[in-house]
Parts: structure tokens; C-alpha cells; sequence
């Protein structure tokens, strides 16, 4: 296939909603497919069961941005409905997407039992049986299907298309990937953003810019928003934590296992170093952040300047005095005998699963703890409800009163916002074809869309799930 005469790009996740990013690229007879991710908002999971649009033993290849559940989370099931080629990705992004999808299979699983005990205790039928979605058994036998590659190396996907992927400066491994395809005799760059990250954060490198693309697809987690700076969300979480201290209570902090997590000790460490809080326990209970911080300690080519020079002063933020790792349940489980103020570090990020529901159930109904968080929350997840203010949520099949205090810190976000996301496009020198505004809920997106269309005066759009777009 050298010159294809027809080429479409279809939005199937992550359109008009933030989860599940999944599109795909035909060119020709050639299918590729960028991302294939778990959607998270409670509305849009029954669309994690439907079969996928395409078959999945005709896709040619799989490019993975990176390594984040609503990216990666539905490889397992793409392999179980039959598809045979390569996962094409970074080393780091590899070995942290495994990580990542065997965690899901076996809360998959254990979800599936735990519910299946309480629908009997509970004399309640299901409409549908009660089945994991995938298991960690179908989630190791994605590992032979991942093709590493190396930032700015192309790889050839098929005769006459080609990918490169750069660094997103979103996660450890995150990359944005540059796709070059033959339409009509000529050669056309689709540029996938995947998650961008933000200039000057620490461990990892900023974002790769370009100058020309012919195709753009934009996250716009934040394009709606600017976010605070990073000195103001730092001592925000300074401010939090001493009164947490001054309080007696617990701090709870639902953490994404990779990079938020890492991030956090950090600035743990950080304050620690610079005498701005006092002395706290801290528990890391994620098996899979633990897991993924030993990732982050076999890849310092990729970290940035300052944590290089961290770890040559021997100061890793991984290894503080006051850090202990919850590796096992029984471990997990003692954390609530601790004394004093304990701060405690769970996945999920979006409190959807994992050991932080334990943790919530422990103390969001204790006026003396705080409950932190760090990251973004999509709109259905627990954590949504609990951040918009929510009295009474349910947990693991109980309600309980939120009467902890609630703050939220979004400077340590590791999505640029509106500003940095167009300062990030405006490095293009000229009009690119079309730029499409993915990854975001509805509105963010259009007044992202709006915003752009504005500023650049170029051709802009939001596609809904299921939109197709023909590229010439």
C-alpha cells in the first residue's frame, strides 16, 4: 500500500468524555489502532462489555500512548476477541501497562466475588452474571504482544506508514505519537497528543513540541480551566497537612499508582527537607504504585535534571525515614491501629476500586480527618461525588456521612491546562488540517474548542463517540 486513496480517523473513547481513548486510523486496507482504554465514569462502563466496532484480528497494529488505565485497560479483552499483532510503546510505558492491567484483572476479579457474597447476603439477582470483565490470566497474556520502541526512532508499521513516538512529559514512558501515512500520493503527519504534561514538574522531562502536523488530536482534560501554580498547590498541601496534624485525624490521599503517587513523595519529601511540616507517618498502600516506583528506579535516563541531581545527593524521594510500604493486605489492614496523624497514600486515584475504599470507610465519617485530592476526577467516580460535595456516598455497599474535610489540590496535575495546552499547539508554524479536541467531558471540551477556534482561527472540532473523520 503505497498511496492510499482514502484515509478516515474514528473516535471511539474519549470523545466528549474523558476515559476509554480509543481511535482509530485507517489508511487504505491498514488499520491502526491508538490506545485501547477502560472508560472509568460510571456512565460509560457498560461500553467497556460491547464488542468492539471493528475486528480485532484485522488491526495491523496497537500504538499505546501510555501506560494510564483509560488507555491501556482494554487491551486484554482486544487480545481475548482475537487480535495477534504488536502493542507498539516505550520500554517504561510496557512495563508499567503490564503492572497496570494485571492489578485490573485481579480487582476485576475479587469485585466480581465480593459482589457475587453480597447479592446472595442480599437475596438480589443480577440482569447479566456476574463475571469478571477480564482476569489476570487474560491480562499476562498481553505481555508477548508489546514491541518496544525508542522516543524519535521511527517504526514502520506497514508499507508506507510509519510512527515515532516523542516524550508526553505526562507519565514515566508517555509519549506523543507522530504517524506518517501516504493519501493521494502525498505524505500526511496525524499527531496524537495522548495526555500532554507540564513544563518544569519534577522527575520526569517536559513536553515534546512540533512545527508541523497536517492532523492534531488534543487532550483537553483542563481546557477549560487554568490551573494554580505549583508553589501555590504546594503549600496548599503544606497547609492541609498541618492541620490535619493539629486535628489528630488520618489524611487519606486517593493516589493514581503511577507519576501522581511518585509526585507526592516528592513534595512529601520535599517539605520534609525544607522543615514546612512536621513529623508524619506515611503509608504508601498500593501494591501497584510500589511496583511502579521500582519501574521509576530502573529508568533514570528518563528523569529530568533536578531529580538526577536528588539522587546523586542520595536523597530519593522514594526512601524517606517515615515511609513505609503496604505491600500485603495484613498489612494494609494495620494501618488503622497506627496513632497520631497518618497520612495514607491508595489507589485509586478515583476512589473506583482498590485499597483506598478501606481507608474511606475508616475515616470519612471522622470530622478529624482530611481526605486530599490530587488529581482529576471524572464525573461519576467516587471521588467526583465526594470532591462536588456530596453528604452521603455509598462504599463497598454501605453509605456512610462524608464528614471528614475535603480539599482539593490541583496544581500537581500532571495534564496541562487551557493556556499550556494552546501554548503547546501554538508551536505549530502553520495551520495544521484540522484539529480535533478529544479526551475531556463535554463542556470542557467545547469551551475548549471555542477557545482555540478563536485564538487560531483554524478548523477545530469535538467529535462525539462514534464520529468518523475522512483525512485528505
Amino acid at each position: 500500500m503505497k498511496n492510499a486513496a482514502n484515509a478516515k480517523l474514528s473516535f471511539l473513547g474519549a470523545a466528549e468524555n474523558v476515559t476509554g481513548s480509543r481511535h482509530l486510523l485507517e489508511v487504505g486496507n491498514v488499520k491502526i489502532l491508538v490506545d485501547c482504554g477502560l472508560y472509568q465514569e460510571r456512565d460509560f462502563r457498560d461500553r467497556n462489555w460491547d464488542k468492539f466496532v471493528f475486528v480485532p484480528a484485522e488491526l495491523d497494529a496497537v500504538l499505546l500512548t501510555h501506560a494510564h488505565l483509560d488507555h491501556c485497560g482494554l487491551l486484554p479483552k482486544l487480545v481475548l476477541e482475537g487480535f495477534k499483532g504488536k502493542v507498539f510503546c516505550t520500554e517504561a510505558t510496557a512495563e508499567i501497562a503490564r503492572i497496570v492491567m494485571l492489578d485490573c484483572g485481579h480487582i476485576m476479579e475479587e469485585d466480581a466475588k465480593y459482589k457475587k457474597k453480597r447479592h446472595k447476603r442480599e437475596k438480589r439477582k443480577s440482569p447479566r452474571p456476574i463475571v469478571p470483565l477480564y482476569t489476570v490470566k487474560d491480562a499476562e497474556a498481553c505481555a508477548s504482544h508489546f514491541s518496544k520502541v525508542r522516543y524519535k526512532e521511527p517504526v514502520v508499521i506497514a508499507d508506507g506508514v510509519e510512527a515515532t513516538f516523542y516524550d508526553a512529559g505526562h507519565i514515566l514512558g508517555a509519549s506523543m505519537i507522530k504517524v506518517r501515512v501516504p493519501i493521494d500520493g502525498e505524505k500526511r503527519t496525524v499527531l496524537f497528543s495522548g495526555d500532554i504534561g507540564r513544563s518544569d514538574r519534577p522527575i520526569i522531562d517536559d513536553p515534546s513540541v512540533f512545527e508541523e502536523a497536517d492532523y492534531v488530536l488534543i487532550e483537553s482534560t483542563y481546557g477549560d480551566r487554568v490551573h494554580k501554580s505549583v508553589e501555590d498547590a504546594r503549600i496548599k498541601f503544606a497547609e492541609a497537612i498541618n492541620a490535619a496534624q493539629k486535628a489528630g485525624g488520618n489524611i487519606v490521599v486517593p493516589s493514581f499508582a503511577i507519576e501522581r503517587s511518585q509526585e507526592i513523595l516528592y513534595y512529601l519529601n520535599d517539605l520534609i527537607l525544607d522543615g514546612k511540616i512536621g513529623p508524619l507517618k506515611v503509608f504508601l498502600d498500593s501494591p501497584m504504585a510500589i511496583r511502579v516506583t521500582e519501574v521509576f528506579k530502573d529508568h533514570p535516563e528518563l528523569f529530568d535534571s533536578e531529580m538526577t541531581e536528588l539522587l546523586n545527593n542520595h536523597e530519593s524521594p522514594f526512601a524517606f525515614d517515615e515511609l513505609k510500604m503496604a505491600r500485603t493486605t495484613n498489612e494494609s489492614k494495620a494501618i488503622k491501629e497506627a496513632r497520631g496523624t497518618s497520612m495514607i497514600i491508595a489507589g485509586s486515584g478515583m476512589c473506583t476500586g482498590g485499597r483506598v475504599k478501606h481507608h474511606l470507610v475508616n475515616n470519612i465519617s471522622r470530622p478529624e480527618s482530611t481526605l486530599i485530592f490530587v488529581g482529576y476526577q471524572a464525573f461519576g467516580t467516587l471521588g467526583r461525588l465526594i470532591v462536588d460535595g456530596a453528604e452521603e456516598v455509598r462504599i463497598l455497599g454501605q453509605k456512610y456521612k462524608v464528614k471528614a474535610k475535603v480539599v482539593t489540590v490541583n496544581g500537581f496535575s500532571a495534564h496541562a491546562d487551557r493556556d499550556e495546552l494552546y501554548q503547546w499547539l501554538s508551536n505549530l508554524k502553520k495551520a495544521p488540517k484540522e484539529v480535533f479536541v478529544v479526551h475531556g467531558e463535554k463542556e470542557s471540551a467545547h469551551q475548549f474548542r471555542d477557545y482555540l477556534e478563536e485564538k487560531t482561527g483554524w478548523k477545530i472540532t469535538a467529535p462525539k463517540y462514534g464520529d468518523q473523520a475522512l483525512l485528505q
